[in-house]
């Protein structure tokens, strides 16, 4: 494949403590991007600040300030920041695009290791690096238990092709989900480098609250279409997980309001029609995208 030309998207809000660290990372790539847009989501922080000092340095970095809307907004926010970098570059050239966000470190040669994934593997379409929070005793992997096909919303690589097929981003809770359930239905494969890590220095869900951010997953689930059986599986199976019972009742919460909200659900039957058994497939211990 040779070199690739990608083009980085990083949707930031209140990101002062770790967007340096992000860009730098960034910088020093082997594998260097095309372009990098920061997309300055109406931070009040010292965020803008810092990527002018960034833009001042490189002439492939370009930043985008968005008004403060003066709340976060879950799903439906980092998408919409995401789309007013893309719009920058829609019309032009690259072979990958990356969704990343301002809160990651990383070695010199992740890009280029994680490209040569795709090298390797041409219906590759959406793959990423693993997330892991920094310990006393090391990195370690932030989600664990993540399903096979899931590539974590902080650090998604599409392979171009597949971006074009999947047709962009949902633009609310669960887009991260959505994206690689179409490009399994469409044949492609998607699923997180498990050797090739990234230290996500803001555990996810943090800026919300555990609470706040099980509920907006449950909310996911339902915008998405999970199937009722499928949900009522993953709350059970939280159960027993600290803080007890908050993880379940939050994404049971979350998910039942979704009705009573009557919240759009996502408009594509033939994705749910793909879904559904993918789920049941699941619950009955057989071959699917969430165990392969």
């Amino acid at each position: 494949m040779g070199q690739p030309s990608y083009i980085i998207i990083c949707p930031v809000r209140n990101e002062e403590n770790h967007l340096s660290g992000t860009i730098e990372s960034i910088a020093s790539q082997t594998v260097r991007p095309t372009r990098l847009i920061l997309v300055n989501d109406g931070s009040s922080d010292r965020t803008e600040e810092i990527a002018l000092a960034a833009v001042s340095r490189h002439s492939w970095i370009t930043l985008i300030n968005r008004t403060d809307r003066g709340f976060r907004q879950n799903g439906a926010g980092v998408v919409s920041a995401f789309y007013d970098g893309y719009q920058v570059i829609e019309k032009e050239a690259w072979d990958f695009l990356v969704k990343l966000d301002g809160d990651l470190s990383f070695t010199e040669h992740y890009f280029a290791r994680c490209f040569k994934k795709f090298d390797e593997v041409p219906r590759l379409g959406i793959g990423g690096g693993t997330c892991c929070i920094a310990t006393p005793s090391g990195p370690a992997v932030e989600f664990p238990g993540d399903p096979s096909f899931h590539v974590r919303g902080a650090t998604k690589i599409y392979r171009r092709a597949c971006w074009d097929q999947i047709g962009g981003l949902l633009r609310d809770a669960g887009w991260d989900t959505v994206d690689e359930v179409k490009a399994n239905m469409l044949g492609w494969r998607t699923y997180t480098f498990r050797d090739i890590p990234l230290i996500h220095h803001r555990k996810t869900g943090d800026a919300d609250g555990s609470w706040k951010n099980w509920v907006k997953n449950g909310k996911a689930g339902y915008i998405v279409g999970y199937h009722p059986l499928f949900m009522l599986a993953k709350c059970v199976k939280r159960v027993s997980k600290k803080p007890h019972f908050v993880a379940s009742a939050g994404l049971m919460y979350g998910y039942v309001t979704g009705y009573f909200e009557r919240k759009p659900c996502i408009q594509e039957p033939e994705v749910i029609e793909y879904l559904h058994p993918q789920q049941i497939r699941r619950l009955c211990f057989r071959s699917s995208i969430w165990a392969d």
